[in-house]
């Protein structure tokens, strides 16, 4: 669930990311009215928390991988 939830918050990042790059338009701060108010911070800090989080998965023992997707019938 965890990582599900952070892989989520990645992509909004990476999106946002991807907005502000090409479009100049960020839209994190256009939902939550701009980049200092709160409601942006906080969703600019759980990004990065999320982002952080992420790096475990290069560090993750691939045989837990492989016991989920035999459990998972794949």
């Amino acid at each position: 669930m965890i990582d599900k939830t952070a892989l989520f918050l990645t992509i909004v990042g990476a999106l946002n990311w991807g907005s502000i790059g090409i479009f100049q338009f960020d839209i994190v701060a256009s939902i939550f009215g701009g980049q200092d108010a709160v409601f942006s911070r906080i969703v600019y800090t759980l990004v990065a928390l999320a982002g952080i989080w992420c790096i475990s998965l290069f560090f993750r023992d691939d045989a837990v991988a492989e016991s989920h997707k035999r459990t998972d019938g794949i």
